[in-house]
């Protein structure tokens, strides 16, 4: 029993992060009980209280308050305070960055419900492109039929592309997935991230109140709490001191949609993602890294001084919440 109990966190991540991908077949079953990533996190953390995975029984049981978060702009609206129903029936779906771990993840759920979806994606190098060309190969075999899913490829900040996108397609819904990820990269190639993440959103968000868009969601990330020490994080905590050039930008594109529902009543939600991770996860991000160095006998990359923790996000989790923002038109959340 001694030597269990000497058992690693960090033995014990990897082991939910194995046994996760193998039962990857059923991730998007509506009936998946998240139960078990559940239970291991709080025998992981059960003397700690941030963990941010909530409990469940099944899928069924999971509240929609995943979606239905507090209005950073409360203290002026009542938008937290809102009930909206869930819109339901067809949607034609634009995904941005459609090819990527979470856009690919989120294309197929919409698929498999039903609706039609359109994806734009750049396809660039930040990680090896042919897992993102994977992606979209599986998503084109398994719906053929360019009427439920068309795919262009280019860059969200290439006016004309987009505009003609809009013409021919006319999406009433969008879900923005694309950015430039990574926060250390964005220290060494700021303009990058601010092409991508600000001038591309800027650009989908105008598009999207000219051509009257129903409702429009966008990825904003965790990065913007920067060095906060508090215990738990909160919609309305002041976030307004980044310590990366990725967080200001995303901190920026929250900026931009409260502007764009200021001046236009554009209906919009950002969604501040966790460490998303399981099948088909980006390399780059330390489950994979760790699960790739430990499989080969490699010593695995430390940064800091090895006190650090942080709770991750299962991919199914973080695909239920988007759904279940896209169907829900709030006027603005984050």
């Amino acid at each position: 029993m001694a030597a269990l109990l000497k058992i690693s966190h960090f033995a014990l991540v990897i082991t939910i992060f194995t046994l996760q991908t193998k039962i990857s077949q059923s991730f998007f079953n509506p009936s998946r009980s998240v139960s078990f990533i559940t239970t291991i996190t709080m025998i992981l953390d059960k003397n700690n209280t941030t963990s941010s995975i909530a409990s469940t029984a099944d899928e069924s049981s999971l509240s929609d308050s995943i979606s239905v978060c507090s209005s950073s702009n409360s203290t002026s609206t009542n938008y937290d305070e809102l009930v909206i129903a869930p819109h339901v029936g067809y949607k034609k779906v634009l995904v941005t960055g459609g090819a990527g771990f979470v856009g690919s993840s989120v294309a197929e759920a919409l698929l498999a419900r039903g609706d039609d979806v359109v994806i734009v994606d750049e396809m660039n190098d930040y990680y090896d492109v042919r897992m993102k060309e994977n992606n979209l190969n599986r998503l084109r075999s398994l719906y053929p039929e360019e009427k439920r899913l068309a795919v262009y490829r280019g860059d969200i900040c290439d006016e004309q592309l987009m505009h003609d996108l809009f013409e021919r397609e006319r999406p009433q819904w969008i879900c923005h997935m694309a950015a430039r990820a990574g926060v250390r990269p964005s220290i060494q190639d700021p303009y990058v991230y601010i092409h991508s993440n600000i001038v591309g959103t800027t650009l989908l968000m105008e598009l999207a109140h000219k051509f009257g868009v129903q409702n429009f969601v966008y990825a904003s990330s965790s990065s913007v709490y920067g060095g906060s020490k508090s215990t738990f994080f909160s919609e309305e905590e002041n976030v307004d001191n980044p310590v990366s050039p990725y967080a200001a930008t995303k901190k920026a594109c929250e900026l931009l949609a409260y502007t764009y529902h200021h001046l236009y009543k554009l209906n919009v939600s950002g969604l501040r993602f966790f460490t998303v991770y399981g099948p088909r996860g980006r390399p780059d991000m330390a489950p994979f890294k760790f699960v790739d160095r430990v499989s080969r006998g490699v010593e695995i990359q430390k940064f800091g001084d090895g006190t650090s923790s942080r709770d991750y996000t299962f991919i199914a989790d973080i695909v239920d919440g988007v759904i279940r923002s896209i169907d829900r038109p709030y006027p603005y959340q984050i």
